[in-house]
């Protein structure tokens, strides 16, 4: 039997484009891992709280080359680095960090020279992730549900070539978002996300996901659009770009 020391538990891994983040619209192979211990009020993988099955470093590995290997076998020019080959490789949950062989996963594909992407809530400590790997790490508004899970000693272990995602579904939460760039003096760090929370399906309407706290306004995509440049804030606006593509429950793409 193999040792449990040597195995993730994972939820689905597949090929797509990347949704989000500044390299959307780049071909991504998702590992997404099961686990989490948030339950944002906006979350729209509740499927990965549980299940999946426990599979192998090495066999996931060998998973993510297969999936790789069309663009492998395509001509790149010679003066590319090894990093800049696609497709990309994001782990993301789930909270990969909850895992801690996702460690020794993500420093394994950077060795193998994909670029590799970090989805992580921002609730767990991201200082023993690889340094190649690009971390793309949450700060939690209020109207997630789970704010109070902010691990805001993170912030100094971001890089340049770090980002930082903020989910907006509702004007506090602009202005929560908008007071913290402020203070943290993030735009400094690395590049800023505002993402817009899609409402849900009402197959992904989980039971145990957090309530909006009462009292909020919904935002609309345009609103939020119109306040960032009407503030001047220095963030990158982003929809959830396979929700656009392909139907907004749709698992796998």
């Amino acid at each position: 039997m193999r040792a449990m020391s040597d195995t993730l538990v994972v939820n689905e891994i597949y090929l797509s484009l990347q949704g989000e983040s500044t390299f959307a619209g780049l071909p991504c192979i998702f590992v997404r891992l099961t686990g989490c211990d948030l339950r944002c009020s906006y979350c729209d993988t509740a499927y990965a709280f549980s299940g999946g099955h426990r599979q192998s470093l090495a066999r996931v590995r060998a998973e993510v080359r297969r999936l790789a290997r069309p663009f492998r076998e395509v001509r790149r020019p010679k003066s590319e680095g090894r990093g800049d080959r696609l497709p990309l490789v994001e782990l993301t949950g789930g909270e990969p960090l909850l895992q801690k062989n996702s460690l020794s996963l993500m420093q394994a594909l950077c060795d193998d020279g994909f670029t590799v992407l970090l989805e992580t809530s921002g609730a767990h400590d991201i200082s023993p992730v690889d340094p190649r790997v690009r971390r793309i790490m949450d700060l939690k508004c209020p109207g997630s549900g789970e704010v109070t899970r902010n691990r805001w000693e993170n912030l100094r272990y971001l890089k340049s070539t770090d980002e930082i995602k903020f989910v907006i579904a509702t004007r506090e939460d602009y202005e929560w978002a908008r007071k913290r760039i402020a203070k943290h003096k993030l735009a400094a760090i690395c590049p800023l996300l505002f993402s817009w929370a899609h409402p849900l399906a009402s197959e992904q309407q989980h039971k145990l996901l957090k309530k909006v706290p009462p009292g909020h306004t919904p935002i609309s995509r345009q609103e939020l659009a119109e306040r960032i440049i009407a503030d001047a804030l220095p963030v990158r606006f982003q929809v959830q770009l396979h929700k656009v593509i392909w139907a907004p429950e749709a698992r796998g793409v």
